[in-house]
């Protein structure tokens, strides 16, 4: 595997989480491939297309204001597997997700973030990601 891809998979990784951390959805779809995909545990559980990141976005945003959450933080640690073949690659890492529900904060330990990227136009773009939700911290 080349280093410098490698790196490059895991910027376009960090980039996307930290525009979520932002708020910024013009960041996460400039990480996202227009062809993309989005499984979560959130209904309607699938997003696809060019604008998948932003409807997914904006169901977080829905789901958030009917249950009381609301300050999402993600963070990710080190990967747990990367590959890169040509054009594709795929990235395992372990995350944690931090919120207020109702005032409270909440802590989600043991998930993970797995996303498929493909490079287009010279760019990385992540083509398809799935949350794998962990359990409340006690």
């Amino acid at each position: 595997m080349n280093t410098s891809d490698a790196e490059a998979v895991l910027a376009t990784v960090l980039r996307y989480i930290a525009g979520f951390n932002r708020g910024d959805i013009d960041a996460m779809a400039e990480a996202f491939d227009p062809s993309g995909v989005i499984l979560d545990g959130m209904p309607p559980h699938v997003w696809l297309g060019p604008s998948a990141s932003q409807d997914w976005y904006r169901d977080v945003a829905s789901e958030s204001a009917h249950t009381g959450a609301s300050e999402y933080q993600v963070s990710l640690g080190d990967s747990l597997h990367s590959s890169v073949s040509g054009d594709h690659a795929y990235i395992v890492l372990p995350a944690s997700m931090t919120f207020t529900l109702r005032g409270t904060p909440v802590t989600q330990l043991g998930a993970f973030f797995t996303a498929a990227l493909r490079r287009l136009d010279g760019e990385w773009r992540i083509s398809a990601w799935a949350w794998t939700k962990g359990r409340r911290a006690a």
